[in-house]
């Protein structure tokens, strides 16, 4: 594959990127407009005459078309905004995702301030699923039949059925209040603390392991099955290598582009928020705040979360689409 290749392979994949994030924000914007409630009414005071009104909404850059405030949410991503004229202007530094009237905070810095609990969360559960995952769907698709298989699938089905919310508390039940093994809630920064910081994110880091596990031990056995009845296997084992090296080297091989795929779209997901995990475990996550902003109608702070969550599973979708490349160069071409 010559240089032209990759990068039209690069350059394709970003300008879809871009098109899709467009997309996104324009649609969240949409919402955003069509939805009953009014920003400005929050701010207004009361009483709220049509007059002050009217000036909340000039201060907000609500008095504008739904495009152009589409546009201007656009151009302040990249350059900033100025909400207000003269001393009582806000200014809003760029990447600029809105401005939180109620919090009194640019979004970004808002996001920023709850984007490394979600990280570490997200980070630490998605390496441990799919380790969990993929070696239990291994060993089951190698002892397919057995006990030991149907034993993985059962624990897998009840682990893909069970509700986060439900395994999250029972895990609190057991491991913080019955044994009182590990802390129930709350949050430590890394810099502070980097045994406390691990200490207090096991128990997310179990239960979301739990669950994401199963579907991936699921998959992986599906796979590792039909690969190593597959012509290239008998081949291997025709020539004389050993089992394990046939497991390893051949057959897992082959189905990491299904696994690749779901693993890259579950962390965007995930790095977006856990929503019922930070709430259950009182995690000061972009989850809780998204939350915490829907209830209160903060519908800046609600478009601004949306569209980086979005941008966040495109990334990801793009980082699946450029391991593609380096694992099999035929989806280059």
């Amino acid at each position: 594959m010559n240089a032209r290749h990759v990068l039209r392979f690069l350059t394709t994949r970003v300008a879809t990127v871009v098109l899709v994030l467009a997309v996104v924000s324009f649609l969240t914007y949409a919402v955003f407009v069509l939805l009953p409630a009014n920003p400005a009414a929050a701010a207004c005071g009361k009483p709220c005459t049509p007059e002050r009104l009217a000036t909340a909404q000039a201060f907000m850059g609500l008095d504008k078309g739904p495009l152009q405030q589409w546009w201007d949410f656009v151009v302040g991503i990249f350059t900033g905004r100025t909400f207000g004229t003269g001393a009582a202007a806000i200014h809003c530094p760029a990447p600029c995702l809105g401005y939180s009237f109620q919090l009194r905070e640019p979004v970004t810095t808002l996001i920023a301030a709850r984007f490394p609990v979600t990280a570490s969360i997200a980070i630490g559960a998605a390496i441990l699923w799919l380790v969990i995952g993929v070696f239990a769907g291994t060993v089951a698709a190698v002892r397919r039949g057995t006990a030991l298989d149907r034993g993985l699938m059962v624990a897998a089905v009840t682990g893909v059925s069970a509700p986060s919310y439900l395994v999250g508390l029972l895990g609190i039940l057991l491991f913080g209040f019955t044994l009182d093994m590990v802390p129930v809630s709350g949050y430590v920064p890394f810099a502070t603390s980097p045994v406390d910081w691990a200490w207090h994110l096991v128990l997310p880091w179990c239960v979301l392991a739990l669950l994401s596990a199963a579907i991936y031990a699921r998959l992986t056995r599906a796979q590792m099955i039909e690969a190593l009845g597959s012509d290239y296997a008998r081949t291997a084992r025709a020539k004389g290598l050993p089992e394990r090296r046939v497991v390893t080297r051949h057959a897992l091989r082959n189905v990491t582009i299904p696994i690749i795929t779901l693993f890259g779209l579950d962390l965007g997901v995930l790095l977006g928020g856990a929503v019922i995990t930070e709430k259950v475990f009182s995690m000061p996550g972009m989850g809780a705040l998204l939350l915490d902003a829907v209830s209160t109608t903060d519908l800046p702070l609600v478009v601004g979360i949306t569209v980086f969550s979005a941008a966040l599973i495109v990334v990801a979708n793009l980082v699946v689409d450029l391991v593609y490349g380096v694992l099999d160069p035929r989806v280059r071409a």
